[in-house]
């Protein structure tokens, strides 16, 4: 029998149909906030169920749980609305933040000299699952 030759794309996208990921998720691409800082929060509530990484996120006085707990709000509207999962029985499976572009920024000096600034991004995602 013979084999029909694929083109890579084709090949890519078969591949990627099979190990697709059935977890609900959410992603915030180019927070302005530090990938150190972000994992402050996100540490916190890793391994939550989503009421108590709620409440953990409404009194965290961090700015990055701001961000953090609109994202969760979506990763869960995600979970209800796409994957049909009960809120009660969802919870934190795995949160993590990488790193983004850095924009440069020039700080004046004494004496003509300039310092460098360096303001961070961050990709912050978080993946939720039910017990």
């Amino acid at each position: 029998m013979e084999k029909k030759i694929q083109h890579r794309s084709q090949v890519k996208r078969a591949r990627n149909a099979n190990n697709k990921e059935t977890r609900p998720s959410a992603k915030l691409s180019y927070a302005r906030v530090s990938v150190q800082k972000a994992c402050f929060v996100l540490d916190a509530i890793r391994g939550k169920d989503v009421e108590t990484a709620k409440a953990i996120l409404a009194y965290n006085p961090r700015y990055a749980s701001s961000l953090i707990e609109k994202l969760l709000d979506s990763a869960i509207a995600n979970a209800e609305n796409n994957n049909g999962m009960n809120r009660d029985n969802l919870y934190v499976a795995a949160c993590y933040a990488n790193k983004g572009p850095t924009m440069k920024r020039i700080r004046p000096r004494a004496q003509g000299r300039a310092y460098r600034i360096e303001k961070r991004m961050s990709h912050i995602t978080i993946v939720l699952d039910e017990r």
